[in-house]
């Protein structure tokens, strides 16, 4: 296997793993774009986040840019 070939070989599992993370994270009631991000860099969280288990309640929200700048969290 070339070079390239092997470069399109992670880039489709990079994106299916991020794609399986992100519905994974809203099945789990967990905050999706942390997940979708984590799985996109490293397919193999994605065995992480299916051993965790259902958050219950409401889903996290990150805080808007402006709740940050009052909060003083930069």
């Amino acid at each position: 296997m070339d070079f390239t070939k092997g470069v399109v070989i992670w880039g489709l599992v990079a994106l299916a793993s991020a794609f399986l993370g992100g519905v994974l994270a809203g099945v789990k009631n967990r905050d999706h774009s942390f997940w979708i991000a984590w799985c996109f860099v490293l397919p193999p969280m994605l065995l992480f986040i299916l051993l965790l288990p259902k958050h219950e309640g409401v889903r996290p929200r990150k805080p808007s840019l402006d709740e940050q700048e009052r909060r003083g969290w930069w």
